[in-house]
């Protein structure tokens, strides 16, 4: 098989076309797997770094907020539109794929629309649970659209073939256990709440979690690991400075970032996060209860409808960020301890929608395409 994703611009695009080429290469040693992405995106490091062949477009998006700059900056755009084509057709016409796979992202709008033309087979997946522009404009014409949350079928072209998939999770993060997990944290029988708000940090989330920590430091009746990211150096010297010294709580574990997350996630009772898609995915994955602030800087607006995929589910609890505080945390949280039957009712309906074996209904869809073109 020889096969060409497209995809960039965020981990997560990124990282499901690794996992599924990932497992491509597993099932078929010989396959040959091409990546396309954005030239200067975070796919050019990433995807070498997988042990994957790269090949790179010039393209970019529209700045939405008006000011001169973004002007200057979306007549590049323009101009990247008719570029980015012609550099998608000569890729695809000299590695001559057998079928295309787009994970979203400006850069797979010419690359999969550039296939289409040429009359290669071509599949999308969406991760989120409101579409992102391009995977709804290339669903049409897809020959199958992959979905991550079923939310996103109403909002593609009615004529699309849809099917539900899920993301791609680790296998890491699948295989942990909580037992061992705790054991390897130094944990005790007490609570976990985790929290985290991206590897850049979030400001509000890090403003309300210092507040939460020194109402429970009052008590110490929960354990809690917390990633305050790059832009939340500040956080521990905050968090001295409110009179909470870590010294005095081996139940606080703050870090920059979280790289042990398939243990905290198996270990964790609470996980406070944002509502990016593989985030949520490896929430069900583990039947995690989660209280989720969506992020209102994305594209969209597509993680508050990730978030309430669940919400309605009753999978999860959300606090937007609008209404954030360390008053109103400290307010949920305790309302999500005080019954009993909370949490493990969140767990439970969040494993409900776990989907686990997503690479294999992928991979069985591939060669199903495959197999109907080769059929025509």
């Amino acid at each position: 098989m020889k096969i060409l994703f497209a995809g960039g611009g965020t981990a997560g695009h990124i990282n499901p076309a690794l996992a599924i080429a990932g497992y491509v290469r597993e099932q078929e040693p010989d396959a040959q797997i091409l990546y396309v992405g954005a030239k200067g995106g975070m796919e050019e490091r990433l995807v070498p770094q997988a042990g994957f062949d790269f090949r790179s477009i010039t393209i970019s998006g529209f700045q939405r907020r008006p000011s001169f700059e973004n002007l200057k900056k979306n007549l590049k755009t323009v101009a990247h539109l008719f570029t980015s084509t012609a550099e998608s057709k000569k890729i695809l016409q000299e590695f001559q794929p057998d079928i295309c796979v787009g994970t979203g992202g400006y850069v797979s709008g010419p690359v999969i629309r550039e296939a289409m033309q040429l009359h290669i087979p071509a599949v999308i997946h969406e991760q989120n649970a409101f579409p992102g522009v391009t995977n709804k404009a290339l669903s049409k014409n897809a020959d199958r659209v992959l979905l991550a949350n079923d939310d996103a079928r109403k909002y593609m072209d009615r004529s699309a073939r849809c099917v539900l998939t899920g993301n791609p999770v680790r296998m890491a993060v699948i295989r942990a256990e909580r037992t061992e997990s705790r054991r390897k944290l130094g944990l005790d029988s007490r609570p976990l709440i985790l929290s985290f708000g991206g590897s850049l940090g979030a400001q509000k989330i890090n403003e309300a979690v210092l507040d939460l920590m020194v109402e429970t430091a009052k008590n110490d009746r929960c354990q809690h690991i917390h990633a305050y990211g790059k832009y939340g150096a500040w956080f521990p010297e905050k968090l001295q400075e409110r009179g909470v010294h870590l010294a005095d709580h081996p139940n606080f574990d703050i870090r920059p970032y979280i790289d042990d997350m398939p243990e905290c996630l198996a270990a964790a009772d609470l996980v406070i996060c944002r509502a990016g898609a593989i985030t949520l995915s490896e929430l069900q994955a583990k039947g995690r209860a989660a209280l989720i602030v969506p992020s209102p800087n994305v594209a969209e607006n597509h993680q508050y409808f990730n978030a309430m995929s669940m919400v309605n589910r009753g999978a999860a609890d959300i606090l937007e960020e609008k209404d954030l505080s360390g008053a109103a945390l400290i307010a949920k949280v305790k309302k999500l301890f005080e019954n009993p039957e909370t949490i493990p009712s969140l767990a439970a309906h969040a494993r409900k929608m776990a989907i686990l074996d997503t690479n294999e209904r992928i991979y069985k869809i591939l060669k199903e395409v495959l197999a109907e073109r080769h059929n025509v």
